[in-house]
């Protein structure tokens, strides 16, 4: 809708050559308020303001919405098109051409990256309230910085509010991993309001554990189960032994309670013992870090145990959407795609009737 109406209020600027209140001889007539108008495309109804005109040789009527009614997919994919390339002068002009706007200056370019930037940003930004269970996770994709091709790395976090919904809290997109970069980003989500959290997911990622602990400390940790298993594959010193590790580990995740779990890693750390000790003692070491979800109530736990929430939902549709760009032109470009991508998410997720953790009585965590 906000994309519509820019083009459409360009459109006028151009056909009365003067922007709103211009003063100039140029003026072929005046802008005279806009008429709230119904459409149909492939994001639903939406209802634009038409901007009106008066005092022209003929009547005005944006060719945008013309295009835009006729072919709506154009439209999606031209809005698409505007995140992946990062709204430079030359793209944007090239883009809206697809509106059948022409012509544009550098200020109406500016003008409409200011837009789409700032309404990403304050959902960004937005306040936030409880958050019981919190699920982090980050990944990768390649930008240009100063010619060089670099890894940047977007961290994003959902959160599960006492309304039994999931919701995602915000992303982050920097050059490291690194913990300042986890402590900016976990810092940024409290300033706005970010409490009540008793249980955090996510994997060992490199300098979340530092940032973690300075931010939330004391609040219960689970690593990922699933990057755990993966990790022990990793691990395992013979195929034989990488083929049946992971189901081992199942029948650890799988206990009934925390102590059938721990009963089964014990029995897991001295069956590799002698065969594979370092691999025994990496089990040892490592596989209590995912058994905190036992601390929450039963029908919690599958949701909780691993981070595949937020990989399999926000990951898998972040990687559709940048597959095709390769080598972002700038972190800002990047962050700017992603927070499309999550606020589609968010809005689906908040329009959906289902809840995604039953609260029931005592089920505060167990310390």
């Amino acid at each position: 809708t906000r994309l519509f109406n820019l083009a459409m209020r360009f459109e006028r600027e151009n056909y009365l050559n003067a922007r709103h209140y211009e003063r100039t001889d140029e003026r072929r007539g005046y802008a005279n308020g806009i008429k709230p108008k119904r459409i149909d495309t492939a994001a639903g109804t939406l209802v634009v303001d038409v901007p009106k005109t008066a005092g022209t040789d003929e009547p005005f009527y944006p060719r945008s919405l013309e295009r835009g009614t006729r072919s709506s997919r154009a439209l999606m994919l031209a809005v698409a098109e505007m995140y992946v390339k990062g709204v430079s002068t030359r793209d944007v002009a090239d883009i809206l051409d697809k509106f059948g706007i022409d012509g544009l200056s550098s200020s109406q370019v500016s003008r409409a990256s200011k837009l789409l930037d700032h309404d990403l940003e304050q959902w960004r930004e937005r306040p936030l309230g409880e958050v019981r269970y919190l699920i982090l996770d980050a990944r990768y994709e390649k930008v240009r910085i100063d010619g060089i091709v670099r890894d940047a790395t977007i961290l994003s976090a959902i959160g599960i509010g006492p309304d039994s919904r999931r919701s995602l809290l915000g992303v982050s997109v920097a050059l490291s991993e690194a913990e300042v970069h986890w402590r900016a980003f976990l810092d940024n989500m409290v300033r706005r309001g970010l409490r009540g959290v008793q249980f955090i997911t996510s994997d060992d990622h490199a300098g979340l554990g530092a940032a973690r602990r300075a931010v939330f400390g004391g609040v219960t940790w689970q690593r990922c189960q699933f990057h755990l298993a993966q990790n022990a594959i990793h691990h395992a010193p013979s195929n034989a032994i990488r083929s049946v590790i992971g189901s081992e580990l199942r029948a650890v995740w799988n206990a009934k309670d925390m102590d059938a779990a721990n009963i089964e890693l014990r029995l897991l750390v001295q069956r590799y013992a002698k065969i594979a000790p370092a691999l025994s003692q990496w089990l040892e070491r490592n596989v209590p870090e995912g058994l905190a979800v036992f601390s929450l109530p039963e029908h919690h736990r599958l949701k909780m145990r691993t981070s595949n929430p937020i990989e399999r939902t926000v990951q898998q549709e972040i990687k559709r959407r940048t597959v095709k760009v390769r080598v972002f032109p700038s972190t800002d470009a990047l962050l700017r795609l992603v927070s499309a991508v999550l606020v589609e998410i968010d809005e689906k997720w908040a329009a959906s009737t289902q809840p995604y953790i039953t609260w029931k009585a005592n089920t505060v965590p167990t310390p």
